[in-house]
């Protein structure tokens, strides 16, 4: 298996990605001949940025590109791209254990100063198997603006065999002079088809239900695979999706924004107790505490302890903002299929089984009230962003639901 075999449904990205690797192996092959630096030249370059609605798998691409330039196969000696997906350094890439890729990707609502610079100073450093230093920042969108500026320099100066791979939503979401020095990789959304091919040859789901969730979810790769694996995601977005018929008076709206804002604390519960009480055992081991929750701590440890608690509220914060946003996504899709049906389109019904709920709302109200509702839920992310207090944000759109 290629380690470009994961990238649904973005051919042209492959093809680039495949070139640059070609190109950063003849480099690699041409400085050991020299005994000496070759700098980077043809389609390689010391930058990418990878952006893409979410969904279209720009980690997933970053991943590809970063194995593909560890490659040791050789089969690369006699022609082929490199990226087999078998050998050691495509092998311990993709599973995160190489010893020149560094995978950052944050569970907290940014990343700030201080991380940047440790990844700065890594990104100093040769490579140590002799091919390239690489840095793959999943989530370079929440860079702080100081943790950005400290990027820039780095992107501006960089060593001669590191390579950052920045993923991101959008240009709009890196400062501008970062995205200037980067060759920019854009991926699309991959269609529906192929995302429910996927889900059934590589995860083993049923046919049908992974081309209904790759259909309910609009081609999210993540989205569709978490819909199709666990049960409590299909039940909390089936809860979602009947909001709009629960929106009819006051105290309906009221109750719905409370009911989403719980659903979202409970998630990020859930993710609370799958990793921090590990954490904290771990913490806990290493400080040299004796097992067990209630055995006391060694003196002049309870500073770290404190640090992993305020990690855990920052990561259980963001959890609970990020299962809001996707409430919101589903939302926003249940009137785009409402609107489509207004408008007799023949775009394809992403929540069929919802078909009665859909064809109740449409009834209801014209054209123009759902693109209000619609704009509504936009409103609600984007005061979210602005860090405004959740429920508020939610109690405001579902008074306009109700309004729409």
């Amino acid at each position: 298996m290629a380690v470009w075999d994961d990238l649904v449904g973005q051919d042209r990205v492959t093809e680039q990605l495949s070139a640059a690797a070609r190109d950063a192996d003849a480099l690699v092959a041409a400085a050991a001949s020299a005994a000496g630096e070759v700098p980077p030249g043809g389609s390689m370059t010391h930058a990418w940025l990878f952006t893409g609605p979410p969904g279209s798998g720009r980690a997933t691409a970053a991943r590809a590109f970063a194995a593909a330039l560890q490659c040791v196969s050789p089969d690369r000696a006699v022609g082929g791209t490199p990226g087999c997906g078998f050998c050691e350094g495509c092998h311990t890439t993709l599973v995160g254990t190489h010893a020149d890729v560094e995978i950052v990707r944050t569970d907290q609502l940014s990343i700030g100063v201080k991380e940047t610079r440790d990844l700065v100073r890594r990104a100093q450093l040769s490579p140590a198997g002799g091919r390239w230093q690489v840095i793959v920042m999943e989530d370079a969108d929440r860079l702080t603006e100081g943790a950005g500026n400290v990027l820039l320099k780095a992107v501006e100066e960089p060593a001669p065999r590191t390579v950052w791979l920045l993923c991101t939503p959008s240009l709009e979401d890196v400062l501008p002079t970062i995205r200037s020095r980067c060759r920019l990789l854009t991926l699309r959304t991959p269609p529906v088809a192929a995302v429910a091919d996927i889900l059934a040859r590589r995860d083993g789901i049923e046919p049908e239900l992974a081309a209904r969730v790759a259909r309910a979810t609009q081609g999210h790769i993540g989205r569709a695979r978490r819909l199709a694996t666990d049960e409590r995601a299909r039940a909390r977005r089936a809860a979602v999706l009947k909001m709009p018929l629960r929106v009819d008076d006051v105290g309906g709206c009221l109750k719905a924004a409370q009911e989403l804002i719980d659903a979202a604390a409970e998630d990020a519960k859930q993710v609370a107790e799958e990793v921090d009480t590990k954490e904290t055992e771990e913490l806990r081991a290493a400080l040299g505490a004796a097992a067990g929750t209630g055995s006391r701590l060694p003196r002049g440890t309870a500073g770290a302890m404190k640090d992993l608690q305020d990690r855990q509220k920052r990561r259980s914060t963001r959890t609970q903002r990020d299962s809001l946003d996707l409430a919101l996504v589903d939302l926003t899709g249940f009137y785009r299929d409402v609107l489509a049906m207004q408008l007799g389109s023949r775009v394809e019904i992403a929540n069929a089984d919802m078909q009665d709920a859909l064809e109740r709302v449409a009834g209801a109200s014209g054209p123009e009230g759902t693109l209000r509702r619609i704009e509504a839920i936009i409103d609600c992310r984007r005061a979210l962003d602005r860090n405004v207090a959740p429920l508020l944000a939610v109690e405001a759109m579902t008074m306009a639901l109700r309004a729409g």
